[in-house]
């Protein structure tokens, strides 16, 4: 099928790309010039395991392109895919104004009937008002329909999630439409359910809210295990093996983070409020996911004491393992708080550092992790990289000025870290 994709962040550009590499012809248009002609030269904008070859690859066999047109997108595509960014407002709200205003550049060029597909993360009727704004604005009166198919890509993974997907969710007004999205998600070989417009738009709110609950819980869970003695892990695990509630997003930490959660739970709580209910479950699970990090730092604090002008290595940037992404990442956040104590920081990070360099100054980057610890008063593990676990602690330990180490992740076993002669802290241990 000819496809066009609106947007290449995460989403848009591994949605594209996937989509070519399944044998559909792919126009990914971007407002942005610069971006367009790296895409086209086969570089890419972010990082993300697997995405580069693929994007050369289908760029080279021709079913993959770029452009700064709509218009031209629109024209030669049968599906029109919109996955521009949702970012949030103070309130916690949405930010449509750029799905609203790509819905008004796709009325200005449709000339006959195409499939207008909300693939960015938007709150529940949204799609009436993608057709309401196509219909008011489109001049050639054409037919068309807006349907809801959300993403569930993790970062780090995105390109695995999309080539052996879950599930794919369709929501649409009529049936007019699901033949042909089914055709594109036939390659796939996905269990493919088919919904009403606003029950689309709500599973993505309340399964991302669902999986940030759980990471709170296990959290809360942690901070119960260390006030009796137990461990986390252990405890997570026991849990895990019961099928209802599985073991995937039961690692204790320093709480979550990223471009995702944080914005879509403040927005389902928020859309909860304008319908009239109060979710108050999620309000704690924000409040959860606060304290955690407060709790991470008076660890730190409790131990060194005054943090004024000692040196503190940290591990990780990114807001998770295996993508260079520091939007709401808690290890930055994490830095930037022992900075407001007077901390001096060194800090490496195995993608992240690049884009950490326009949000984190006044710190001391480093390019090889086990020459972080050199000089430091304690070293933070932040992020759950699986490189750091791979880190020569016999050198960090006798490079540090103290063997002190917080473990922010839990990739490290406290009984050897302890036998390797380490004041070795961790989350719910």
């Amino acid at each position: 099928m000819n496809l066009t994709i609106i947007g290449t962040g995460y989403v848009g550009l591994v949605t594209g790309t996937c989509f070519a590499e399944v044998g559909h012809r792919v126009i990914c248009v971007d407002n942005d010039a610069t971006k367009v002609e790296k895409l086209r030269a086969g570089g890419i904008p972010i990082y993300e395991p697997g995405l580069e070859e693929l994007v050369k690859k289908n760029v080279a066999e021709g079913r993959l392109s770029f452009t700064t047109s709509i218009a031209e997108g629109v024209e030669k595509s049968d599906v029109v895919f919109i996955a521009v960014p949702t970012p949030p407002q103070p309130d916690g709200s949405v930010d449509l104004s750029f799905i609203e205003k790509v819905a008004r550049e796709i009325a200005g060029a449709i000339t006959s009937y195409k499939i207008v597909v909300d693939k960015s993360t938007v709150p529940v009727r949204t799609g009436d008002k993608v057709a309401e704004t196509i219909k008011r604005y489109c001049k050639a009166k054409v037919e068309f329909d807006v349907v809801s198919n959300p993403e569930f890509l993790r970062e780090g993974f995105a390109v695995a999630d999309l080539m052996k997907p879950d599930r794919v969710v369709i929501g649409v007004h009529s049936q007019r439409p699901v033949a042909a999205m089914r055709d594109v998600y036939t390659p796939f070989n996905a269990p493919i359910i088919v919904t009403d417009i606003n029950s689309a738009e709500l599973i993505k709110h309340a399964s991302n809210s669902f999986l940030a609950l759980k990471i709170s819980y296990i959290n809360a869970v942690a901070n119960i295990c260390e006030a009796t003695g137990a461990n986390v892990q252990e405890v997570a695990a026991g849990m895990g093996m019961d099928e209802r509630i599985g073991r995937r997003f039961l690692n204790a930490g320093i709480g979550f983070g990223g471009s995702c959660f944080p914005k879509d739970l403040s927005a389902f709580i928020k859309i909860s409020e304008q319908v009239g209910c109060d979710f108050g479950i999620l309000k704690e699970v924000q409040k959860v996911n606060d304290a955690q990090m407060n709790r991470f730092v008076k660890k730190i604090t409790d131990t060194l004491w005054v943090l004024k002008d000692k040196t503190i290595g940290v591990l990780g940037l990114a807001f998770k393992q295996n993508t260079d992404d520091v939007r709401m990442s808690p290890a930055i956040e994490l830095c930037q708080r022992l900075q407001r104590e007077g901390a001096k920081l060194r800090v490496h990070d195995p993608k992240g550092m690049d884009k950490a360099k326009a949000i984190l100054t006044n710190v001391e980057y480093v390019e090889n992790m086990n020459d972080v610890a050199a000089g430091c008063d304690a070293l933070v593990i932040a992020t759950e990289w699986d490189e750091f676990k791979k880190l020569d602690l016999e050198r960090t330990r006798k490079e540090l000025t103290h063997p002190i180490l917080f473990d922010g992740r839990n990739l490290f076993d406290p009984a050897e870290m302890e036998r390797l002669g380490f004041i070795y802290k961790s989350v719910g241990r």
